[in-house]
């Protein structure tokens, strides 16, 4: 082979490479009513097609991907489990008992320990997926639902949704170290990529709290559609969806001025931006399906069909590391 021919080779070789490693994303979909946990490859076809389908009992409602991509964590409130799955071979590896009812759920940024909110019994239990016997809890509020990790690992912030409160915890000493009261009813909670500011979906009270998270304080509030759920950030923009409405509602982070609503499916939960900010996803409860929002024209570009009752409470993107 000439110099030339070999140099074009391997030009070529890295452009495919450079095309299948980048970006490369999936989405595991809690199917609640359907006990499993769907596959989606985002990037296949228009909007994505689901290549599997995993078994995982006791009506699966909250998912958590490690930042490494390799396991997603599922808390079944109807067994009290918490389910380990290996991404790679797309089966559950390990099931732990959790007791009480296990909803939200958030992973460290190493990877262990796990976070799950139990919403009965009001504290959130903390587990090292290596050694699950040496389980702890930390104090929150009643009925914690939402769990979020910022992203240097050192605090985790639960929404408390009877308490209309946020729980702050360190991390390390799992410590109660401020509560803050923001709308009626949060549910999912979101930190930004800075871990400075967090959103809650407020359900009782239509809105999202912001909050300064180094101040321990509402720095806005801003009005949505009816019974937010979650919110994802993408691109200085918020999107949340509105389970009543079967909307996502938009505003900026910096102004917090609205900046439109989406119509998606019926009864929209759970909801995630891709890691290049270019895409928003989300789980249709009613209409099994999970729509793929376009953040630069703000239209829905196409839907993928599920099993029964996605909800995907949580972080659902697996990101290729």
């Amino acid at each position: 082979m000439s110099r030339t021919a070999c140099r074009a080779t391997l030009a070529a070789v890295a452009l495919l490479l450079a095309a299948g490693g980048a970006g490369a994303e999936e989405a595991f979909i809690t199917e609640q009513p359907a006990n499993a946990v769907a596959v989606i490859d985002l990037a296949a076809g228009g909007a994505g097609a689901v290549v599997a389908q995993i078994p995982v009992p006791g009506a699966p409602a909250g998912i958590a991907v490690t930042r490494d991509g390799r396991r997603a964590y599922v808390t079944s409130p109807d067994d009290k489990m918490l389910s380990a799955i290996d991404t790679a071979s797309r089966t559950v590896v390990a099931r732990w008992p959790v007791g009480g009812g296990p909803l939200g759920i958030a992973v460290a940024p190493s990877g262990t320990p796990v976070f799950v909110a139990d919403w009965y019994d009001h504290h959130l239990l903390v587990i090292d997926p290596d050694r699950p016997e040496l389980r702890r809890q930390a104090e929150t509020g009643r009925s914690p639902s939402g769990v979020a990790v910022t992203p240097d690992g050192a605090l985790v912030l639960t929404a408390d949704r009877d308490d209309d409160a946020v729980s702050v915890i360190d991390a390390r000493s799992l410590k109660r170290l401020a509560v803050i009261a923001v709308g009626q009813r949060p549910f999912g909670i979101t930190l930004d990529a800075e871990g400075r500011r967090a959103y809650t979906a407020n359900v009782g009270s239509n809105d999202v709290s912001v909050i300064d998270v180094h101040k321990r304080a509402v720095v806005g509030t801003v009005k949505v559609g009816e019974r937010p759920y979650g919110v994802a950030l993408a691109q200085d923009l918020a999107f949340v969806t509105n389970q009543y409405a079967g909307s996502v509602s938009v505003f900026d982070v910096a102004t917090l001025a609205p900046r439109g609503i989406i119509a998606v499916g019926e009864y929209p939960e759970g909801i995630a931006a891709s890691g290049d900010g270019t895409k928003v996803y989300v789980a249709n409860w009613f209409d099994n399906t999970l729509s793929v929002i376009d953040v630069k024209t703000l239209t829905v570009t196409g839907a993928v069909s599920v099993a029964d009752g996605p909800r995907a409470f949580g972080a659902f993107i697996r990101r290729d590391p």
